[in-house]
């Protein structure tokens, strides 16, 4: 099964919804959870809109970071879910754009994930507290002459994982200013390129389902896009398939 969305989106959006299913685009700027009881977050926001369900986060995507989130709304899916990780058949494709280029056109990161000493709230590639062994599998995608977009798919889920890997591979994500990466390009013509925030989108999501294999899609949002369309990119280079 594959559902495929075409719209951008500045608020949530329900992709798909079933017994067992919620699947949402968050935009950027949104946390999926918050510890506050009165912050806006993702959470909330399915609470408020889709009031009466049990829904889980199966995954949280960094507040800067649009795209996927898969809720589960009972148990059982929950497992199956986990399940699905455990066996390697649960897939995430993110999209990122980078300035700087790959020594290899694709591989795997596999840097453990520990607390930076110098803030909690930021991470590390390498030996550490909490180190956490982690996974990114990445691809070269479609180039212009001052910029990169990458194909990430994590294999583990690591807090900032994507981004502290991309940094230490030496292609930190554009507007990524925690992780090294540039806020904004200059071009030969003048005209000045800007991230106003973390070039990093969750585009798809596939797991083995008891109907079948599901599958789900959506571009990355407008900003992401006029970013990468102003780099020298086309909206074509976004296709996953």
């Amino acid at each position: 099964m594959l559902v495929s969305v075409l719209v951008p989106v500045s608020d949530p959006q329900i992709i798909h919804q079933d017994a067992d299913l919620l699947i949402v685009h968050k935009p950027s700027g949104l946390p999926t959870t918050s510890p506050s009881p009165t912050d806006p977050c993702l959470v909330r926001w399915v609470e408020e809109h889709v009031p009466g369900l049990d829904a889980h986060p199966t995954s949280r995507l960094d507040s800067p970071v649009s795209g996927l989130v898969t809720f589960a709304l009972n148990r059982a899916a929950n497992r199956r879910l986990l399940d699905a990780r455990r066996a390697g058949s649960y897939e995430r494709v993110y999209l990122g754009i980078t300035l700087h280029e790959l020594d290899t056109q694709q591989g795997v990161w596999e840097w453990p994930i520990s607390v930076d000493p110098k803030s909690s709230k930021k991470r590390i590639a390498g030996p550490g507290r909490g180190k956490r062994e982690a996974r990114t599998r990445y691809e070269a995608g479609a180039r212009t002459p001052r910029a990169m977009l990458l194909r990430l798919m994590p294999e583990t889920g690591r807090t900032h994982q994507i981004r502290v890997h991309a940094a230490k591979a030496g292609v930190p994500l554009f507007g990524d200013h925690a992780y090294q990466g540039e806020r904004r390009l200059a071009l030969d013509d003048g005209t000045v390129v800007t991230a106003r925030r973390v070039m990093l989108h969750c585009a798809k999501v596939g797991f083995a389902w008891s109907s079948g294999f599901m599958q789900f899609e959506v571009p990355p949002p407008a900003d992401m896009e006029r970013v990468w369309i102003g780099l020298g990119g086309g909206r074509s280079d976004f296709d996953l398939v």
